[in-house]
């Protein structure tokens, strides 16, 4: 199988507008004739379906969401990117390339990321367009505010839920096109397969989520919009719903999915409590820019703080260690990600943490609010401050917040070109479901970013170098291969509910999160990689024998849908292990324990990096290794993208 990325060729800052020149084009009267099926409905599915719409294509959109206005999106609350440089402080659209790509620590497709800088701006001015309500200044001018990984002010934000004011701009263009007709909505649908007529995504097959029903949708092409996988590890920032299935039928089926190892941590998460606890929640990247991260200096003074024999003002200035100001005083608290949550864990390896189970630091505005007084911290992030009072019971403008790295985005995804095409044709995927644009680790406010690049600017323009090759609606749901996968369906449903096991779905869901969080989370080894592989298959067999789904199939059904989903996470997750046992270096997410910087590296002896930073290894690993699936008890087979680089040269990432 060759991976051919389809990169136009010349100058990196003509890429995009070459190849819009050069791709077939479909007039608007032929467009009626085509039909789309777009699955999922947050920014990067729902701006796909209203733009499609608009341009005149037939669209069904599908979510499993009783409206798509509850899209995961909206929990992207810090901001959204764009190279706009209102604030005159250097910005350009090459410094947000350069920035997203020594973010993802030079592990992305560098066409697809110079796209994304070069259309950001667009974005910005659709969304206002919109009435968005995005923060301003005094005088009326959009205001920014900054992000890990960058020394530039380029975040547009409103208040602490931006994701949330983007969605609603997105829901109201997918609302006039499905009241003008040209979307069909599907709400609490769940897509359980991808159905291939000749070797094209041609349909899918979906289940009611209320009645049951299972029934098939044929069109001219398929987009997957559906989000990440980090439920994978049960805890994480993401909500319950969120989950692998629409992307691993796809990977079942032919579909491949390239760099499943990349998962991002992120530092700023509220603690975990208790085995209680289902999910945790994110505190936004956005009170970086004015919250101070440290932990004392002493382990007996953070034992004091954790049996609450002292408070955090207590501890002296001279006796606070703000470790990400001394170990990176480049970028301090804006840090990018992968390096904040490593240099966190390490503070409390140390026993310095500062929550009640050792795993915590504080998030401190003692500072800012002495600077800029209560009400402007107030203003810009007074929403997250009353969630985490909620939550924690404490009063974040008077005791620092206490934060911990938590599972948060998923670089992974589905393999596709620069069309967004995965290697099936006729199978586009958007947004966190492709693995496009950053690399191995997501710089913070890009998120959103890539979502309405995709959907709003990418696709639209895209789709018609496929469609232009098709015949419009020469398959339709009488084809035999409809039948076929609705009956695969229907068996695996009935399956489910006839196991009548003894343990519960989430149950099963627990442990495979916690063995994958321990062997495959913020830090991972050969060895730690070894145990899971060997435990996946057993807790995989185990749950085929002994899982128990109370209800039926024929209604309303939350266990149902949680065993289907799980069912997905315990065949993903063993090629997320695999992969990351594969990739012999360290990179963004991905920190290998036996691939880190020492004393003895040149890079450290001249103090331009410290010890314990992540290796990569440029030689052998600057590919994107693409997985294809061979079936659950057969070795997948690994297929590898070399990464080219024309603009940039790969270099040893710094932030110092």
């Amino acid at each position: 199988m060759v991976l051919d990325s389809k990169v136009p060729s010349g100058p990196i800052d003509q890429k995009w507008s070459k190849h819009k020149q050069d791709s077939a084009l479909i007039n608007p009267a032929n467009k009626r004739k085509f039909s789309v099926i777009v699955v999922g409905s947050g920014l990067a599915g729902g701006a796909a379906a209203a733009s499609l719409s608009e341009l005149g294509y037939k669209v069904k959109c599908f979510c499993y969401q009783d409206s798509a206005r509850r899209a995961h999106s909206i929990a992207a609350q810090g901001g959204i990117n764009a190279a706009k440089n209102y604030q005159n402080d250097g910005d350009s659209i090459y410094r947000l390339f350069y920035d997203t790509i020594k973010g993802g620590d030079f592990r992305s497709r560098e066409a697809n990321v110079y796209r994304l800088a070069e259309v950001s701006n667009n974005i910005i001015d659709q969304c206002v367009a919109q009435g968005v309500p995005f923060a301003r200044e005094y005088g009326g001018l959009l205001d920014n505010r900054s992000f890990g990984g960058a020394q530039v002010k380029r975040t547009f934000y409103a208040a602490g839920q931006t994701g949330q004011q983007l969605l609603i701009g997105c829901y109201q263009a997918l609302n006039k096109e499905i009241a003008n007709g040209g979307v069909e909505m599907y709400p609490r649908t769940e897509m359980l397969d991808i159905v291939m007529v000749d070797g094209h995504a041609k349909g899918i097959v979906v289940r009611d989520m209320v009645t049951g029903e299972i029934s098939s949708h044929a069109a001219d092409t398929v987009i997957l919009a559906t989000g990440g996988y980090g439920n994978v590890f049960f805890l994480s920032t993401n909500a319950k719903g969120c989950n692998v299935t629409a992307a691993w039928r796809a990977a079942r089926k032919g579909a491949l999915f390239a760099n499943p190892c990349y998962t991002q941590i992120h530092p700023t998460c509220i603690p975990v409590s208790g085995d209680y606890q289902s999910k945790l929640t994110l505190m936004s990247e956005s009170l970086r820019n004015d919250g101070r991260i440290w932990v004392p200096k002493s382990p007996d003074t953070a034992e004091k703080i954790r049996k609450g024999e002292i408070d955090p003002g207590d501890v002296p200035e001279e006796d606070r260690d703000y470790y990400l100001e001394r170990k990176y005083p480049s970028f301090g608290n804006l840090s990018p990600r992968d390096i904040s949550s490593r240099s966190a864990k390490e503070v409390c390896d140390e026993g310095r943490g500062v929550a009640k189970t050792g795993l915590g630091v504080f998030l401190d505005f003692r500072d800012s609010i002495q600077r800029l007084g209560e009400d402007k911290i107030r203003a810009s992030y007074g929403n997250l401050f009353t969630m985490y009072e909620k939550i924690a019971g404490t009063n974040p403008y008077k005791t620092p917040m206490q934060i911990y790295p938590a599972v948060h985005y998923t670089m992974g995804g589905l393999w596709v070109d620069y069309n967004l095409m995965s290697n099936v044709p006729g199978l586009h995927v958007l947004g966190e479901a492709n693995y496009s644009d950053h690399g191995a680790n997501r710089l913070g406010a890009s998120a959103l970013m890539q979502g309405l690049a995709d959907g709003y600017f990418v696709i639209p323009s895209t789709i018609a170098v496929y469609l232009s090759t098709q015949t419009p609606g020469a398959v339709t749901t009488d084809h035999p291969e409809f039948k076929k996968v609705t009956e695969d369906v229907t068996a695996q449903t009935k399956k489910l509910i006839s196991i009548q096991g003894k343990r519960s779905v989430d149950s099963f869901h627990r442990e495979l999160g916690l063995l994958v969080w321990d062997k495959c989370g913020m830090a991972r080894n050969r060895e730690g990689l070894n145990e899971a592989l060997e435990k996946i298959p057993s807790i995989r067999e185990e749950f085929w024998e002994n899982v128990r789904v109370t209800g039926s199939g024929s209604g309303l059904n939350m266990e149902l849908e949680k065993a289907g989903r799980v069912a997905d996470f315990l065949e993903f997750a063993e090629v997320m292990c695999l992969d990351a046992r594969e990739r012999e270096e360290s990179c963004g997410g991905h920190f290998r324990e036996e691939h880190q910087y020492t004393e003895e590296d040149e890079v450290v002896k001249s103090g331009y990096l410290s010890a314990g930073e992540a290796k990569r290894n440029d030689e052998e690993f600057c590919h994107v290794s693409a997985w294809e699936y061979k079936g659950t008890d057969q070795a997948p087979v690994l297929h590898k993208e070399e990464l080219e680089w024309e603009t940039v040269k790969p270099s040893v990432r710094s932030y110092k």
